[in-house]
């Protein structure tokens, strides 16, 4: 609930003014209505501004983690949820999940699954982690369900961590070396440009160095022209990848890279084998299991084949051949999903698929990042020699045309 300051008309035709507590603006109008106040203005309360934008930020997945661990604990220990929400809400220090983790307690109290209290903060609680909080509730092991979140939130950060750390130095490369690329034609290649007019002139100057005087010149007329559309087309980027069909295109790219499309096509296999053995473990139907974890792939092309499949099993097939037609997972996986449907123990087969493919997508990572950093200072270095040969190559040949005329110069006398 937000609280709305409003000013507003008696029947009597005097001003009032005071503040509503409603849930939306509309709800504020007709708790106003009801009171037979006619209103001037209505708009929410600073504070509840402040609480509304503190509630929109996102909490880091690793205080995440604690809080699922927190609860689990508290569950397994025999306290009744409304009374592990309430001690948590007064243990946690940050204060966006503190807001958000009371408004869940306040509306559990109120009859609301905890599931669906969940699903109303979508910025901090992901589909992956309502499914099995939902899956956790119906199978009556919810401290489990909680848990496993918790795990599965510390891998993937621990997962996210060493690819980022792996593509610092690179990324410290590109940047660097793009700036001094671009100082360099910026300030420094325009002061050569009045030695090299004469051989413009007569013809002789070399293709590099022309090449190399355009882009500077272009550069410094319409430098801040490409910084506008870059930064239009951050700005467009942005707001197309926010919608549905935007984030489903991106997810096609993705897949479609080289190297690249590898790499997240075995994370999110990976992702789904290791949820559903887990659900499967736990005595979650086969189905429900599906539905939920399609969710953990992170790649909506990706989901939206497992959830045919779905279809399929549902129809009396086995798993392995419906996942076998959506063309999203190795024939290996798939041959090993069929063994374990044979032999009864799919559960663990999964896991140890998500073992297997986590392992080796991380060696393929590692090789990628050992590859880039040589890759990005050999091509910063062919960018720096290119600029040094076009501003040398004139000077080399200036130099060899006087001795040439002074050679022959000296022969004529």
């Amino acid at each position: 609930m937000a609280e709305f300051h409003y000013i507003a008309r008696e029947l009597s035709g005097q001003q009032v003014e005071g503040t509503v507590a409603a849930a939306s603006e509309r709800e504020a109008l007709g708790s106003l209505a009801a009171k037979n106040l006619f209103p001037v203005s209505i708009k929410m309360a600073e504070s509840a501004k402040a609480h509304q934008a503190n509630k929109r930020r996102r909490v880091p997945a690793r205080i995440l983690a604690v809080f699922y661990t927190q609860l689990a604990d508290l569950l397994r220990a025999g306290v009744p949820l409304l009374r592990a929400l309430d001690l948590l809400v007064r243990q946690t220090r940050q204060m966006t999940l503190k807001l958000v983790v009371q408004e869940v307690r306040d509306q559990v109290a109120d009859g609301t699954r905890l599931a669906e209290a969940l699903r109303q903060h979508p910025t901090v609680f992901n589909e992956l982690t309502v499914s099995m909080v939902r899956a956790g509730e119906e199978g009556s092991f919810l401290e489990e369900s909680l848990q496993r979140i918790a795990d599965f939130t510390e891998h993937q950060e621990d997962l996210k961590g060493r690819v980022v750390g792996a593509m610092a130095y690179p990324a410290f490369l590109v940047v660097v070396g793009s700036m001094v690329v671009v100082g360099m034609l910026v300030f420094f290649v325009p002061k050569f440009e009045p030695l090299f007019n004469t051989m413009r002139k007569e013809g002789t100057l070399p293709w590099a160095t022309t090449s190399l005087l355009a882009v500077s010149g272009f550069l410094q007329s319409y430098g801040w022209v490409l910084l506008i559309a870059a930064g239009g087309g951050v700005f467009f980027g942005r707001n197309y990848f926010a919608n549905e069909a935007g984030r489903r295109r991106f997810d096609e790219m993705r897949l479609k890279i080289v190297g690249v499309g590898q790499v997240v096509r075995s994370l999110a296999v990976a992702r789904f084998c290791r949820v559903l053995g887990t659900l499967l473990h736990n005595g979650v139907p086969i189905l429900s299991s599906l539905h939920i974890a399609k969710d953990a792939t992170g790649n909506r092309v990706i989901s939206d084949a497992i959830a045919q499949a779905a279809d399929h099993v549902s129809s009396g097939r086995s798993l392995a051949q419906p996942l076998a037609q959506c063309g999203q997972f190795p024939a290996d996986v798939l041959e090993m999903i069929a063994v374990g449907e044979e032999a009864n123990n799919l559960e663990q087969v999964l896991v140890g698929i998500a073992d297997k493919m986590e392992r080796q997508t991380n060696r393929q990572l590692d090789l990628v990042v050992r590859l880039l950093e040589p890759l990005m200072l050999v091509i910063m270095a062919g960018i720096i020699l290119f600029l040094l040969i076009a501003l040398m190559l004139p000077i080399f040949n200036s130099s060899s045309m006087t001795a040439v005329g002074r050679l022959f110069t000296s022969g004529s006398c």
